[in-house]
């Protein structure tokens, strides 16, 4: 990042309740060094007061969060904003003298090594903004992901209490809308049992009409194999609507939120490059976002296999352990959404297939098999995000037969 024309640098420590502001000129004299609340007056006044000096760069070392506010301020008085990244400042931290952490060095630091190190700083852009609202609203989205995994593992554990042939025909289909409509306006194995054949395929077909008389004719199956009524059975026959209506909102708030973070991974400057890779759709490119960024923390694609738990451990331990385990570490929620895309490629990618078949021909399972995939495709992902290029299905092997002679 260019400092041409800057004559004020300002670095904030920031915290919850108050910042640490230190502000240095083109010497490096403090023209300002002092503690100030989370508040936007105080903000307003310290960033009026430093501009007398001259053109100003406000630097934080956090741009999200906490630190937000200060930089919605700068940028509504027209000031130009930065940030120094967690690592380059611990790295800068260590040029400096004295071990001692404190609010009041730590926001020197910031400031003295954006004046004179500009290289270390990364602009706050519109890629920037659009990180912090999409962290907003995945966090939101695992919130519901979560709750709707409870309901359906209580509507699942109920049934299976009091029908067990039954929840093994409606189970598998909680999270569509003809197994909830089932539920919801029937109930159990009783409000089913007690409905007309005509009227339990008439809820399913105007839940959703595909397949809807081969499921009415499991429900109906499933409900000749059992006989006796199991103790707790009046009970949750009034606890499952209750349960599908509070499933089904859940998943028509997540419905309505994948909308919301499609429009601002949309927003995004990468949002192209990582969508056009097969397999990897809108919830999946807002994790990589959230974690990955443009990459740039990550020096080459295996220090991203490892950070997301791909790259294998290797264990060694004089003659008895030797060889290479799966990682148990890493970031969970950027390996399961890896995992999760190179499962999808496996139906729209002929090339994944093909590797992931060759695993499996080579002995692996297929959980292991898919963690090859997942490896190999996140070299992909570095290289595309790196260059800021879309995916590429590479060009076929040529055919390694002999052309035949001429007669």
């Amino acid at each position: 990042m260019e400092q041409i024309g800057f004559d004020i640098w300002c670095g904030l420590d920031v915290g919850k309740q108050a910042h640490y502001a230190c502000a240095l000129d083109t010497a490096g004299k403090k023209v300002f060094d002092k503690p100030l609340p989370q508040d936007q007056a105080k903000l307003e006044d310290l960033f009026t007061k430093i501009q007398t000096h001259g053109r100003v760069l406000v630097v934080v070392d956090q741009p999200n969060t906490i630190g937000a506010l200060p930089i919605a301020v700068a940028r509504s008085m027209g000031i130009t904003v930065a940030y120094l990244p967690g690592l380059a400042m611990r790295r800068a931290a260590d040029l400096y003298p004295g071990n001692a952490k404190t609010d009041a060095r730590d926001a020197f630091i910031i400031a003295d090594t954006a004046r004179t190190m500009p290289h270390t700083l990364r602009r706050v852009d519109a890629g920037e903004e659009t990180l912090a609202e999409l962290k907003v609203l995945v966090g939101f989205d695992e919130d519901l992901a979560a709750e709707a995994t409870r309901l359906s593992n209580r509507i699942r554990g109920l049934l299976t209490q009091i029908h067990p042939a039954l929840e093994r025909v409606v189970g598998p289909r909680l999270t569509t809308k003809q197994g909830l409509a089932v539920i919801e306006q029937l109930g159990g194995p009783q409000g089913m049992a007690a409905a007309s054949k005509s009227k339990l395929l008439r809820i399913i077909t105007k839940a959703y009409p595909r397949n809807a008389p081969p499921f009415a004719d499991a429900i109906t199956t499933a409900l000749g194999e059992q006989t006796v009524v199991v103790a707790g059975t009046a009970s949750a026959e009034q606890v499952l609507p209750k349960l599908a209506a509070s499933l089904r909102q859940v998943l028509d708030q997540r419905a309505e939120l994948a909308v919301q973070v499609e429009k601002v991974v949309d927003a995004h400057p990468l949002a192209e490059v990582l969508t056009s890779m097969p397999g990897v759709g809108v919830r999946t490119a807002a994790r990589i976002l959230l974690d990955v960024g443009d990459a740039s923390q990550f020096p080459t694609a295996g220090h991203l296999a490892a950070y997301a738990g791909l790259a294998p451990v290797t264990r060694r331990s004089g003659t008895s352990i030797r060889g290479e385990f799966p990682a148990r570490s890493g970031n969970k929620h950027l390996k399961r959404a890896l995992f999760l895309s190179s499962f999808a490629a496996l139906r729209s990618d002929p090339i994944s297939r093909a590797y992931y078949d060759r695993k499996r021909a080579q002995g692996k399972k297929h959980n292991a098999a898919l963690i090859c995939l997942s490896r190999r495709r996140c070299d992909v992902l570095f290289a595309m995000i790196k260059n800021r290029e879309p995916y590429r299905a590479p060009a076929p092997a040529p055919d390694p037969s002999p052309m035949p002679l001429a007669a």
